[in-house]
């Protein structure tokens, strides 16, 4: 399933959520730049090891990872490809203009940071205490722990929000969802892949379901107690931005 667009309009132009988007779009063209994106996920991404050591980086040059409390951060806004961004990207632009309305922009920025670094903290937990060394030097990069962070404050303030939604199910189908079904399918999904990839990981694919599910139940459990206001309420047409 991938959300189009959301039926909740916003009091004001989402500055902050667009900042967050270019920002991101700028180190992903700087990724793409000599020497490559490998390259520069290998140096500047987070590594668990950094945590508790030591570092196994397998890699055929040489790679110092930065202190944890910098690669939190850079990793934060570094993606793998194509697919990684945008599908990134096209889930906060949906959720996150709201989320800005409700919490205002310096307060929403620092609290999609402290999200971010809660899914990295949740996912790191996990790879620390079920993987072994070689599991914690692989970097981990991406917006995603954030935005779960976002999605997770949506279902608690806007559950009755539709989600326009194409559909790959044999068919391409295109669907209203209610944001509180296509969110929960979501996190469903999360904590259901999270838990073979315990038992199986490289059913895991390399994905941070951990990171999705820590932001997640960051932004259900905080977001009553930052939100300045309730979103505009949805309505019944698809507002235009």
């Amino acid at each position: 399933m991938f959300p189009l667009r959301d039926n909740v309009p916003t009091r004001t132009f989402p500055i902050v959520t667009v900042g967050i988007i270019v920002a991101i779009a700028l180190v992903w063209f700087w990724e793409l730049s000599k020497p490559g994106v490998d390259i520069h996920v290998f140096r500047d991404g987070y590594y668990p090891c950094t945590v508790s050591g030591p570092c196994h980086i397998a890699v055929p040059f040489v790679v110092h990872p930065l202190p944890w409390y910098e690669g939190v951060f850079t990793g934060m806004f570094m993606h793998a490809s194509w697919e990684h961004i945008g599908f990134n990207m096209l889930f906060l632009w949906i959720f996150g203009n709201n989320i800005e309305d409700a919490l205002g922009r310096v307060r929403f920025l620092v609290w999609y940071l402290a999200a971010g670094v809660a899914a990295i903290a949740a996912q790191t937990a996990v790879t620390l205490w079920f993987g072994n060394a070689q599991d914690a030097s692989i970097p981990n990069i991406g917006a995603s722990g954030a935005i779960a962070g976002v999605l997770g404050a949506y279902f608690v303030l806007l559950p009755r929000a539709k989600v326009l939604t194409l559909i790959f199910f044999g068919l391409i189908l295109i669907r209203e969802i209610p944001a509180i079904w296509f969110l929960g399918i979501w996190i469903g999904l999360q904590i259901w892949s999270g838990g073979l990839s315990l038992l199986a990981p490289q059913a895991g694919g390399g994905t941070a379901f951990f990171a999705h599910i820590g932001g997640f139940a960051f932004g259900v459990a905080t977001i009553l107690l930052v939100a300045k206001r309730r979103p505009v309420a949805p309505v019944s047409r698809y507002p235009v931005y």
